[in-house]
């Protein structure tokens, strides 16, 4: 399987630095371009019109490569499709919003009403077709975990959804989202091989792709993922941490995702009740920082920093 693995990531790789070039013109093109909003930072107006939807890349990479070893590993089809469900409805949203020029996108009710459709279906295909146990491996305690019961498939639905959108939320500057979920899918790279779980080529096919997707996405972007991208990756780690049985563990390796999504959650409520008051700068966290004075390659290599430090205290959660 080592080499298996080797080869996803170089494969995935390749295609997705090969087809840049090739992707990126094709979404100019198509004037696929960011609109950014006039109540951001005033930093991020020189992106507008840049490409977005660059998600595609990483999808179409993560889709060839899967290919090669879907029939001799079947388990990873969980994954899979996880990832691509979160990453079409991502994609709906942003054909919405950059190409008929429908600002909103999907309106919220219909985002999560999708999303909380292929979240059940997910959960119902674990159950009913995996022996993937869903009960909650506790970190650092060998051997321990907790069990829910009927709630188990509830704690399902909020730890998918919750990191979905705390991915999403997370993307947000220039290499930020693809840089971190890069760290975390190397994570899922080692723990799958140290298990010898089935989901490994894919988690390395995932961390190739980001790689070559980061050659342009990285500051200054010539190419966003949009919520095609963010989405996409969102599903990813939830659903590896899942078929992992380590769904706990993302409250470590993810940290940054739960933090983007908290400030968000804390600033709306914190402004309402307060009467009008904001507890950061501006939500997510990252554009708090940003109004601070810090430079994007800066709260991106604090963030990937964090990140990968959290991603080695997970991996000795596992001992």
């Amino acid at each position: 399987m080592n080499r298996i693995c080797i080869m996803s990531v170089l494969i995935s790789f390749a295609i997705s630095a090969a087809f840049g070039p090739v992707i990126i013109p094709i979404l100019r093109r198509v004037k696929c371009g960011q609109i950014v909003r006039d109540d951001g930072p005033r930093t991020h107006l020189k992106k507008t019109g840049t490409p977005t939807m660059g998600g595609i890349l990483i999808l179409f990479s993560v889709a060839v490569t899967s290919l090669l070893y879907i029939d001799e590993y079947p388990k990873a089809a969980p994954v899979l499709f996880l990832t691509f469900g979160f990453g079409l409805i991502g994609l709906l949203d942003d054909y919405i919003k950059v190409v008929l020029r429908r600002s909103l996108g999907l309106r919220a009710w219909q985002k999560f009403a999708c999303q909380f459709l292929v979240t059940g279906v997910f959960a119902y295909y674990l159950q009913n077709y995996t022996d993937t146990n869903l009960i909650l491996r506790i970190p650092f305690l060998q051997g321990r975990y907790i069990d829910l019961g009927a709630w188990n498939v509830a704690v399902l639905f909020f730890i998918v959804l919750g990191t979905a959108n705390g991915t999403n939320f997370t993307d947000g500057l220039d290499g930020l989202a693809a840089s971190v979920t890069l760290i975390v899918a190397v994570f899922f790279s080692v723990v799958a091989l140290g298990m010898e779980s089935e989901a490994a080529p894919v988690c390395c096919a995932v961390a190739g792709s980001l790689m070559g997707f980061l050659l342009f996405n990285v500051h200054p972007a010539s190419v966003f993922m949009g919520d095609t991208g963010s989405l996409a990756l969102g599903g990813f780690v939830a659903a590896c941490g899942y078929l992992l049985e380590i769904p706990l563990f993302l409250a470590i390796v993810g940290l940054i995702y739960m933090a983007e999504v908290l400030s968000v959650i804390l600033q709306v409520a914190w402004f309402k009740l307060s009467g009008g008051h904001r507890l950061f700068k501006m939500a997510p966290l990252h554009h708090h920082f940003e109004l601070c004075g810090w430079a994007e390659t800066r709260i991106v290599a604090l963030f990937s920093v964090i990140t990968a430090v959290m991603c080695l205290i997970g991996l000795m959660g596992l001992k």
